[in-house]
């Protein structure tokens, strides 16, 4: 009898009869590739060029019942599993090595119901595809800043965006979502269904299950909002990050502000003299009248010279895609990053250092807004948790080359020793690395971190699902 090279969920060796691999290849609509098909390094590869791993199998699904062909495969196998949407996580958690690769990236359907205003998204759905489909009716998702994103990852892991301080975590936006479980059951969690799973949907990653439909309100935005970029000499960073805390802690909930010190890319808007040298850049985003927009923020507008201003009446569409290529699919990312109760001067001063020691022309300082609607709930609102925050600084190490590894993820982890005595105690699911795990995990979770092992305990008890920021079960 032949065999196929695997690794189990426990990471030894395992052997599979190759008649139930290709029973399995039977069994879809979709296809099933391994290291010597055509396509298997395109389907292994995601954003983050770090993640290198070598999957046995990658079921490139096409509907939910190859998905449950999937994970009844996996249970009865004892192969290891991931699960990839859109690939966009920074610790590459789709891919595992030696298991089974579930990938949902070709289902990408989204359906709109304008008069209800709700969305049901695919698995595959990217941020832009939902973006897209929902502006034809003058609504919005509340969904992340790059457009290029997964929308599964994005709102299992909490999710936040422009949209965030005026209507909550993505995750508090969503409806209800479709599951199946590690029986092979497909199953709906929502308020009125399962509720304890819906609880740990809401924020706890993938380990409950495949999430093969998400619902979520969407809200009146657009289609034309005040928003774009506007950029600075960072000559000018001690003002410019005075003038920020300025309008961020005075904003209003239909205004989101993030703040950049980076250096300057060869972008069209950004004067050319000032190509390759260290900017201060604000992205806006209002979405209330723009009329208003305008008004808030003409401080911007006066606030010495600008290197570049697109500041102006645009589509949200537009404002969702501002930032995709700062984030392109195959450069090495490295990330750090807490969440702040606020700004002080200390803290841009240290943002300031660390920006102007960057060892890379693709790194950056990052100053995400947060507050506002989301601390109308109690932490114990859903499993993201983690509401006190009114900030998130992320520090982005980005470049091209593996022999600048070292260099770029020092640069990130000393700026990270150096500013996280300014948090909260708390960080972000999304933007932990591969590395991150024990004890930030349970800084990203606080509080809901034991729940959140009991829902995993009723819905995974044998711990199926865990490549992903991985709670254990516990009874």
């Amino acid at each position: 009898m032949s065999s196929f090279a695997a690794i189990d969920r426990n990471g030894n060796s395992l052997d599979l009869d190759t008649a139930r691999v290709e029973a399995l290849r039977a069994a879809l609509r979709g296809v099933l590739i391994g290291p010597n098909d055509a396509g298997y390094h395109e389907a292994r590869a995601v954003w983050n060029a770090m993640i290198d791993r070598k999957p046995a199998l990658i079921a490139r699904c096409v509907g939910t019942s190859d998905i449950m062909a999937c994970v009844n495969f996996a249970r009865e196998t004892g192969i290891a599993l991931s699960i990839k949407g859109g690939g966009h996580n920074i610790a590459g958690l789709a891919v595992v090595e030696g298991g089974l690769v579930i990938d949902c990236s070709l289902m990408r359907g989204c359906y709109v119901d304008p008069k209800a205003r709700i969305a049901h998204a695919q698995p595959g759905c990217m941020l832009g595809d939902v973006d897209r489909e929902t502006q034809l009716h003058s609504l919005a998702a509340v969904l992340g800043f790059v457009s290029m994103t997964g929308v599964a990852g994005l709102t299992l892991g909490g999710g936040f965006g422009y949209l965030s301080r005026r209507f909550g975590w993505t995750s508090d936006n969503v409806r209800s979502m479709t599951m199946m479980t590690s029986e092979g059951a497909l199953v709906r969690a929502s308020s009125q269904e399962n509720a304890d799973l819906f609880w740990g949907l809401r924020g706890g990653g993938g380990n409950f299950g495949v999430v093969t439909d998400i619902e979520y309100q969407l809200y009146p935005v657009g289609p034309q909002i005040y928003g774009g970029g506007i950029a600075w000499s960072a000559e000018y960073a001690d003002e410019a990050y005075g003038l920020y805390q300025q309008i961020a802690d005075a904003a209003p909930q239909e205004l989101a502000v993030v703040c950049v010190y980076r250096i300057a890319p060869p972008a069209p808007w950004i004067d050319k003299a000032f190509h390759g040298k260290p900017i201060v850049a604000m992205f806006v985003c209002h979405t209330g009248k723009v009329e208003d927009g305008e008004k808030l923020l003409a401080p911007l507008k006066q606030f010495k010279k600008p290197v570049g201003d697109i500041l102006q009446a645009r589509t949200y569409v537009s404002q969702q895609s501002l930032l995709d290529a700062t984030q392109p699919r195959g450069r090495r990312y490295y990330w750090k990053s807490e969440y702040l109760p606020g700004l002080g001067a200390d803290l841009l001063k240290g943002l300031i250092k660390a920006g102007s020691t960057v060892q890379s022309p693709h790194s950056a300082m990052i100053l995400f807004p947060m507050g506002g609607a989301i601390a109308q709930h109690a932490n114990g609102h859903s499993a993201v948790g983690n509401r006190n925050a009114n900030y998130v600084f992320n520090v982005t190490a980005s470049w091209e080359k593996p022999e600048d590894d070292t260099a770029n993820i020092e640069w990130a982890r000393n700026s990270w020793n150096d500013l996280k005595r300014f948090s909260t105690g708390g960080t972000y699911i999304n933007f932990l690395t591969e590395e991150e795990t024990g004890d930030r995990i349970q800084a990203a979770y606080g509080g809901n971190f034991e729940r959140i092992a009991r829902v995993k305990a009723a819905w995974d008890p044998q711990n199926m699902f865990r490549m992903n920021k991985n709670v254990q079960p516990v009874a």
